[in-house]
């Protein structure tokens, strides 16, 4: 009974010192800091998800601020955003958006939101008549994607086949901005459906009729027989010279 009190009092202490060994041994290495993050992050991440909604409500936020910012957020500006108190979880939400497809890394390493344009230097006007003398200065730096469209969330983009709007500059292979809930008005390029057929041509009024007109004198003129629908307005349309 001696001997077995005896073993458990040298076995205990035995143990105890091996784990106060272990501790001194690692109280200065970064083990307890990393667990302590670990368990962090996971706390965070927790409550993130908990607050935000999804991660469409994420990326809704990171555009509208680029949008009226004309730049990325800081880590510290989309922890307001996300409403959320820490930077792993906007580091977590950073990965999700970089597998989504939403966010991608230039060369430098910075992030940047995937098919959003860069903003480009206006520095001047230039002449399409007679050459005049000009002086290049920065007048302002425009947003391609916030020039051609307007409303984004209603706005799709086309590639022109054909060549019955030439008139109107619009050319084989050129994109159109369409916009979906904008009312045509007459003399409006519109994009429409005739009788099951979808066609680009001006939009006309006669009377109480509604005629398609094309840009180009060899395409006549559509009269619609059974049914006409508006697929949306064309406001925009893009060209590449060079490639």
């Amino acid at each position: 009974m001696h001997i077995g009190i005896i073993f458990l009092i040298f076995f205990g202490w035995h143990a105890a010192q091996n784990i106060s060994n272990w501790y001194q041994k690692n109280r200065n290495s970064n083990f307890f800091e990393k667990k302590h993050l670990t368990l962090e992050r996971s706390f965070y991440i927790n409550e993130a998800m908990k607050k935000t909604r999804d991660i469409k409500s994420v990326e809704q936020s990171l555009v509208a601020f680029y949008r009226d910012s004309k730049r990325m957020p800081t880590y510290a500006e989309m922890m307001d955003l996300f409403e959320v108190r820490s930077k792993s979880v906007v580091s977590y939400w950073i990965e999700k958006l970089i597998e989504q497809g939403v966010l991608e890394k230039d060369s430098q390493g910075h992030l940047k939101l995937s098919g959003i344009s860069f903003g480009i230097p206006l520095v001047g006007n230039v002449a399409a008549g007679l050459p005049v003398s000009a002086e290049e200065n920065m007048h302002d730096v425009v947003s391609m994607d916030e020039y051609l469209v307007k409303k984004p969330d209603s706005s799709f983009l086309l590639r022109v086949t054909g060549d019955s709007m030439i008139g109107a500059g619009i050319m084989e292979g050129d994109l159109v901005v369409v916009e979906q809930d904008r009312q045509p008005k007459n003399g409006d390029i519109v994009l429409a459906e005739v009788d099951g057929q979808w066609t680009m041509k001006y939009f006309r009024k006669q009377g109480g009729e509604v005629i398609l007109e094309a840009a180009n004198p060899a395409y006549p003129i559509i009269h619609p027989r059974e049914e006409l629908k508006i697929g949306g307005v064309i406001t925009a349309s893009v060209r590449k010279y060079l490639m």
